[in-house]
């Protein structure tokens, strides 16, 4: 659930790229002024996609871009990214997203299900906006060590602001993924079967959920950030035949939260 730490997966390869790239002025990919966030959520939802249970849970947020950035929007759900096209109304770049292991110490109704390993998802995103209150993201990463499928993410944000310092967003959520992916996490093989008491289940690729988040997001001060959101997925195709779903979970998920962030401005040379 810490999408905003992912930005240590994507990290390694900013930094390979960054020894290759040269600024436009002629200095180094990382010279010019930078901003650093750092913060955390706490939340109540679900204790894996899928369960039935849920539990108050904590996360760190981290995120690193160029001062100046003309990004108008940023989301809860936007894994950490760094935008290499940066034309104002359209950005694009390198995402990536950190996966924590789940298994039966997740909670009890794993028992028996090959766990799912640590390991993280790259890609890359693209996003853009219709009008000056409406902005449309993708991302397409590629499964790492925790699973082997592709997975896309698609989000739309309409924002408004109330106040100089309160902006209010909110809009639909959509998410698919290949077989690979939907093995990893809903699949139960024959083994699986006889250990957990799940009916076998060999998933297909498709779509994996739909839904609809909000955010009341409160600029304290300059640097300090603050936020209530609540997000609403209810689990799709493969997601939803899983016996593990069916038998033991739930195909409505539900999360609120709260979360803060601190932003540090630094130089580079």
């Amino acid at each position: 659930m810490s999408r905003s730490s992912a930005f240590f997966l994507a990290a390694g390869l900013f930094a390979g790229l960054s020894s290759s790239v040269q600024a436009q002025d002629g200095g180094q990919f990382w010279s010019g002024d930078w901003y650093l966030k750092v913060g955390a959520t706490g939340f109540i939802g679900p204790k894996y996609d899928g369960s039935s249970d849920r539990l108050f849970q904590a996360a760190p947020l981290i995120s690193l871009g160029r001062a100046g950035s003309t990004v108008r929007f940023s989301s809860r759900n936007d894994n950490p990214a760094f935008a290499f096209v940066d034309k104002g109304a359209f950005r694009a770049g390198v995402v990536g997203k950190l996966i924590f292991d789940r298994d039966e110490d997740t909670s009890s109704d794993l028992k028996g299900l090959d766990p799912v390993r640590f390991g993280g998802e790259l890609g890359g995103f693209a996003e853009v906006y219709p009008t000056d209150w409406l902005r449309i993201r993708a991302e397409l990463r590629q499964g790492i060590r925790s699973h082997h499928g592709i997975v896309a993410d698609v989000a739309a944000d309409g924002f408004v602001d109330v106040t100089d310092t309160v902006r209010v967003s909110a809009g639909p959520r959509l998410s698919a993924a290949t077989s690979d992916y939907f093995d990893a996490y809903y699949g139960v093989d024959g083994s699986e079967a006889a250990k957990s008491g799940y009916s076998t289940y060999s998933p297909s690729g498709g779509l994996s959920s739909v839904g609809a988040g909000t955010a009341i997001t409160w600029q304290a001060t300059e640097k300090l950030e603050t936020s209530a959101f609540a997000e609403y997925k209810r689990l799709m195709g493969p997601a939803a035949d899983s016996s593990i779903v069916r038998e033991g979970g739930s195909r409505n998920q539900f999360m609120v939260g709260l979360s803060a962030t601190y932003r540090f401005d630094f130089t580079l040379d």
